[in-house]
């Protein structure tokens, strides 16, 4: 799914999930994969979910410019779902929620400044080095993006695939991760292709995978 435990706000079926992985330490000698035995939460999958958000027109047509008018129109969604959970997954970049613009220009700005080892400019005292925070950078807008897309209406979540389709499909965060994928390419080091591999979801650079 895409997912370690499963969707959010399924205590019983993430306790399950871990019962089943503590499980495997009578058994296992070796490093080892298993499937989940048992029913899996119904998801909707590419094709049965569209993003329920209006991300409006497009004003200013830089990089920075669309990924901050879209992090902008997410904001309210993104606050309310951390409200109902009193938690957030936002912030292994360093950054705090209210600091999202700053992630935001931060990644941008990777493909805009031309620059891979520059730190990003701001107040945000950033939790790591360049380039390794770029990939920090992606998992919090990640993070924000699908938080937001959480509290929106519908009883059916979309699932990793889906989420994938809308955000490489749609929106500028996808149009700014492919474009910070190229500029690691164009690097041509192992650090920038090791990022690179972990910044973009299989099969979702140039049809193959990033790394």
């Amino acid at each position: 799914m895409g997912r370690p435990l499963g969707s959010a706000e399924d205590p019983e079926f993430q306790k399950n999930v871990m019962r089943q992985a503590f499980g495997l330490l009578a058994t296992a000698t070796e490093p080892t994969i298993a499937d989940y035995a048992g029913p899996l939460p119904e998801e909707a999958g590419p094709g049965q979910w569209a993003c329920p958000l209006n991300l409006g027109p497009v004003v200013d047509d830089t990089l920075t410019g669309r990924l901050l008018a879209e992090v902008g129109r997410l904001k309210t969604w993104s606050a309310q779902t951390r409200a109902v959970r009193g938690r957030t997954l936002f912030g292994v970049s360093g950054a705090q929620p209210d600091q999202v613009d700053d992630v935001a220009r931060a990644l941008a700005s990777v493909v805009e400044a031309d620059s891979i080892t520059d730190a990003p400019v701001g107040e945000v005292d950033w939790a790591f080095d360049m380039p390794l925070l770029v990939r920090h950078l992606a998992d919090d807008l990640r993070t924000f993006y699908h938080e937001a897309i959480a509290a929106q209406p519908g009883s059916v979540a979309p699932n990793h695939d889906a989420l994938n389709d809308w955000i490489f499909g749609g929106t500028a965060l996808g149009d700014t991760l492919l474009a910070v994928a190229d500029r690691l390419t164009a690097a041509d080091n192992p650090m920038a292709n090791l990022v690179r591999g972990l910044l973009i979801p299989e099969g979702r650079y140039r049809d193959g995978s990033a790394f």
